[in-house]
């Protein structure tokens, strides 16, 4: 059979996923892949991939007799060409293809899991990850078409955004929230040109709305998350720019949250050590990505993670805990990697979410309130959300 066509596979090329998938190798290099491997190795016919951690969000058309009331989502039918797509849209009932596997006309396969390696020492693990970063950095004003930053203020958009010196900046965010002011005091820092995109309410509304629809997602934390990205990148995208680099990954694989710090007396994961505690939190990252991807790209324009290049990746995962949490810092190797690359304000900044740095869930919580949605209702932001998109 011929190679697969660059319709037919995103994020690599056929000889690299080949390989990945012949030796088992998880972090092959390069930013993630997904899509449909006309001739792998080992196996008869096409099959679908999707990369460990999901950076390419694949769809598949769930395969459910009529008997079956209860549909179970890998039973699936991806040799078909109509069966799958990079579009939930494009399907009648979408199944994500899990990160990791390969799916066929057999069934899913899991065949690249999460490296579990042991901690690297930590001299020699920071350097790999100053080395990965820098790397990766590197390559980002090489690719296609015009290139912005999703800039918030932080370490991780800090880095990013030294790595693109060139490359205009944007923040989305309601009048005098943290992110928007925050933006604003590195990029006069760093002498860089930023945009600030200000939310409305009518605005907030209508990217709700867009992005539920090309996400399939609905719950509140999801669409807060999401909405300030998408308006930021649809402004991006106005004004002419292709590809938006943000700094998603870094919080996941470096140790940015809080319960990562202490774990063993953190009842919101269930490891007990602080490596353990940041394997749980990666293994968030497909559902996450899929979300920001497909926020991205319905603004019209496409992502770049740096951060999450399979160097970054490899390098983050070796760390130890103390380079990933320590005396209440955290993303300890991330901030010493960022020493000499943005001003010490950003290395060292705190970042809040941003559902609560731009104030989205904030103005999502007024807007229910004020549609007769109190707070002492169970959810009453979420039952908002469901009446507000109940006819989309």
């Amino acid at each position: 059979m011929a190679d697969a066509s660059p319709s037919d596979l995103r994020g690599a090329a056929p000889d690299r996923v080949r390989d990945a998938l012949r030796d088992g190798d998880p972090l092959p290099g390069g930013h993630g892949f997904a899509g449909r491997l006309a001739d792998p190795p080992k196996r008869d016919g096409p099959v679908l991939v999707r990369d460990v951690l999901g950076r390419q969000p694949l769809f598949v058309e769930r395969a459910v007799a009529d008997s079956v009331t209860d549909p179970d989502p890998t039973d699936l039918a991806p040799t078909d060409p109509s069966a799958w797509s990079f579009d939930r849209n494009a399907l009648d009932e979408p199944a994500p293809v899990p990160a990791g596997s390969v799916a066929s006309a057999g069934g899913i396969e899991r065949v690249w899991p999460l490296p579990d390696g042991p901690p690297s020492d930590p001299d020699p693990a920071q350097t790999a990850v100053d080395d990965a970063i820098a790397d990766a950095l590197g390559g980002l004003a090489g690719g296609p078409g015009r290139l912005a930053v999703a800039f918030s203020g932080g370490v991780d958009s800090g880095l990013v955004a030294g790595g693109a010196s060139d490359a205009p900046c944007y923040v989305a965010g309601f009048e005098r929230c943290h992110d928007v002011a925050a933006a604003r005091e590195a990029a006069a820092g760093m002498d860089r040109d930023l945009r600030v995109v200000e939310i409305t309410h009518e605005e907030l509304l209508r990217a709700v709305r867009e992005v539920a629809a090309a996400t399939g997602r609905r719950n509140p934390m999801d669409l807060a998350i999401a909405v300030p990205l998408y308006l930021a990148a649809e402004a991006a995208a106005a004004d002419g720019i292709d590809r938006l680099a943000v700094g998603q990954g870094a919080d996941e694989l470096f140790g940015g949250y809080s319960k990562v710090v202490d774990p063993a007396t953190d009842d919101r994961v269930d490891a007990d050590t602080v490596r353990g505690a940041r394997t749980e939190t990666v293994r968030t990252l497909p559902d996450q990505l899929e979300r920001d991807v497909l926020a991205l790209r319905a603004a019209g324009i496409e992502p770049v993670a740096p951060l999450l290049d399979d160097r970054v990746v490899a390098a983050a995962l070796a760390l130890p805990g103390e380079l990933l949490a320590s005396d209440g810092e955290r993303k300890v190797a991330l901030r010493r990697a960022a020493t000499g690359r943005v001003p010490e304000s950003v290395r060292t900044a705190d970042k809040k979410a941003v559902q609560y740095g731009t104030y989205v869930s904030r103005e999502l919580d007024r807007l229910a309130r004020r549609a007769g949605f109190k707070r002492r209702m169970d959810d009453h932001v979420g039952r908002y959300l469901d009446d507000l998109l109940a006819g989309d």
